[in-house]
């Protein structure tokens, strides 16, 4: 390394406040070490014996989990480079709902050793294209490793296959409880057309108390919470839905009235009361039996409501508003009045049914080709615990929609990674220049998975790696689905295929095309400038009086 000589006083360029670091030593290591301290953190949570972290938000919300994606959307990351691999792992929660672990962990794996190539003085381009040159060839082979297909999605037991395992890396012990409630909502929702299968038309409501095998699933649309009035059921009900209140509009200003004598006194509100009467009544006579309002229902219409023998909900969160707009086929109106006739949806049973101690509204469609929608009811003891479960099933659901793109499965466990690593490390040997280290490089990375799983398992990982590579490279060219067996029983290893143990060809093929192409992005960095934030300076923190502990 040279000998860094102290900057002369050039002319300023930037403003006071600026921060400026550039060069291999001070951008690009710095950057791979805080990649690695973020890849640290969710590396634990890797797998079914992942950690689970205790994270309390900036709003002093607690969430306890070991879902990668929730830990890094609670914390703030502030450091540009482990932004970038925040973003990918974000891209692919959205993108496909499931393997944002391995996205940040794979990452920071490939910037560990890239700092190695570094520090034996190639320089990060030459890095940069020999790991472009494994990631195409990585993604090549990729497709090569399938060792099943799901061909019918509306088969219950091929769908099994393919969620067990990104439930039981969340949730293991209950996978099969999981994997019977998630396959039995997809299947009651599954269109025509498989491709057109929609995550949201999945809905999840968690009621508090009995156990979680008390869970189940229900066609159609749940609410946590009982109808307003005394009307507890409708069927083949015409259903009105507004965003508005249901309650006599204030006025802007203030007024004053004067009241002379006791009959003013008494048609003092009278007007008022036709006013509410005639809208109800008009939603009456439109054949309405059902309002559902995402706001406040007043007294006088709540009365109204129950003399005319209307049933009415109020669904507090606009997006559950939306969803039974789909659900019912109605418009959302912002004013209250009778809607038209194509802007009221149709229901065929609105009914109000008791989970444990709990009412619960239902808005059920008993034919199959109306836009469907099932709920999860999910029962547990605590709030956390229940938010952790859902988060399981979300993935679920998630995997069945990555598998309408393509059904293709891998070998899970860590075996397609390790059969990646033998495939790669033949193409390097092959490979002329410099670009063969870095691909080798990029081959050893993947073995941060079954390091990861046996580590969390509570294994010697050295030892059973080795017998995980002595298996693998045992015939050259099948392809050997060994994995890791974190139950420990023989040697650590087990066939992956015989144990049902699978990874979805779609999540795994996005999850490495988005760690590399972060781990690419952050090489090609070699300056950061940071101006000042803005804001001025923070004000002192209130002190406590010193005598109070």
């Amino acid at each position: 390394m040279a000998l860094r000589v102290p900057k002369g006083t050039l002319p300023q360029l930037f403003k006071d406040g600026y921060k400026i670091q550039q060069g291999v030593d001070d951008a690009v290591i710095r950057n791979i070490e805080a990649t690695h301290e973020l890849s640290e953190v969710v590396r634990t949570s890797m797998g079914p014996n992942g950690r689970n972290k205790m994270i309390i938000n900036h709003l002093e919300k607690l969430f306890v989990t070991n879902d990668a994606a929730t830990i890094i959307r609670e914390l703030e990351v502030v450091h540009p480079a482990a932004k970038l691999l925040v973003m990918a792992s974000q891209q692919q929660e959205s993108e496909l709902g499931d393997n944002t672990n391995f996205v940040i962990v794979f990452a920071g794996a490939l910037l560990q050793k890239a700092e190695h190539l570094l520090r034996l003085g190639l320089h990060p381009s030459e890095i940069v294209q020999g790991y472009e040159l494994a990631r195409e060839r990585a993604l090549e082979i990729l497709t090569e490793l399938k060792v099943d297909s799901i061909t019918d999605l509306a088969n219950g037991e091929q769908l099994r296959k393919g969620i067990r395992s990104a439930i039981s890396a969340k949730q293991i012990g209950n996978e099969d409880l999981l994997c019977d409630l998630v396959v039995e909502a997809a299947l009651n929702i599954m269109p025509k057309n498989q491709k057109e299968f929609n995550v949201d038309n999945v809905r999840v409501v968690k009621v508090m108390g009995s156990s979680l095998y008390e869970s189940a699933v229900v066609k159609g649309m749940v609410f946590g919470r009982e109808p307003e009035g005394v009307v507890q059921q409708a069927s083949q009900a015409k259903v009105a839905i507004f965003t508005c209140p249901l309650d006599i509009s204030q006025t802007e200003t203030k007024g004053t009235v004067l009241i002379h004598n006791a009959q003013e006194m008494l048609s003092f509100s009278k007007d008022e009361e036709k006013q509410m009467e005639k809208i109800f009544q008009e939603l009456a006579d439109a054949g309405v039996k059902v309002v559902v309002t995402g706001a406040t229902i007043g007294e006088l219409a709540l009365h109204y409501l129950n003399r005319f023998g209307m049933m009415a909900v109020k669904v507090p969160s606009k997006f559950d508003l939306r969803r039974l707009c789909r659900v019912v086929g109605a418009t959302a109106l912002a004013r209250l009045g009778a809607p038209m006739a194509e802007e009221m949806g149709f229901c065929d049973i609105v009914e109000t049914v008791e989970i444990g101690s709990d009412r619960v509204t239902v808005f059920r469609q008993e034919e199959n080709d109306k836009s469907r929608t099932t709920t999860i009811v999910i029962r547990g003891a605590t709030q956390n615990h229940m938010d952790d479960i859902e988060r399981a099933i979300d993935d679920g659901v998630n995997v069945i929609k990555a598998l309408t793109r393509n059904g293709d499965l891998l070998a899970g466990a860590g075996a397609v990674e390790m059969q990646l690593n033998k495939r790669l490390q033949a193409v390097a040997a092959k490979t002329p220049g410099l670009n063969q280290h870095a691909i080798k490089k990029f081959a050893e990375a993947l073995e941060v998975v079954p390091r990861t799983l046996c580590e969390n398992a509570g294994m010697d990982a050295t030892a059973t790696l080795s017998r995980l590579y002595a298996a693998h490279y045992q015939d050259a060219e099948a392809v050997a689905p060994i994995g890791i067996d974190i139950e420990n029983n023989n040697d650590g290893t087990l066939d992956a295929v015989q144990a049902n143990i699978f990874d979805v060809l779609a999540t795994k093929y996005w999850a490495l095309k988005l760690a590399a192409d972060s781990a690419i992005t952050v090489l090609r960095v070699d300056q950061i400038i940071m101006s000042k934030p803005a804001g001025g300076p923070k004000p002192p923190k209130q002190q406590g009086h010193w005598d109070q502990d």
